[in-house]
């Protein structure tokens, strides 16, 4: 598994210890974790549910009136460097 997925994971992972069973999808350029959050969370709890997506590179929360409330989380996978993807400045 590559390092985005062991991230991805190990995020979803720990969402699921604090209660809020986490989803695990593959894209191509990133890993997404997504977990349901109750209305009930307590301020403890929500402190301890955003460390564990500030890991990730990006995270969010969709709420809507019909769906309730969606975490979310991506870790990005690497790109692989070839050439002078940096650009002229980067190359040796």
């Amino acid at each position: 598994m590559p390092a985005s997925g062991v991230r991805a994971a190990a995020i979803a992972a720990r969402l699921s210890d604090l209660g809020l069973p986490a989803r695990l999808e593959e894209h191509d350029r990133h890993t997404s974790v997504e977990a349901e959050v109750p209305d009930s969370l307590t301020a403890d709890l929500w402190r301890e549910v955003l460390e564990a997506v500030a890991e990730a590179d990006q995270f969010g929360l969709l709420a809507t009136s019909l769906n309730g409330r969606t975490l979310w989380a991506v870790v990005r996978k690497a790109v692989p460097t070839t050439g002078d993807v940096g650009g002229p400045s980067h190359q040796r």
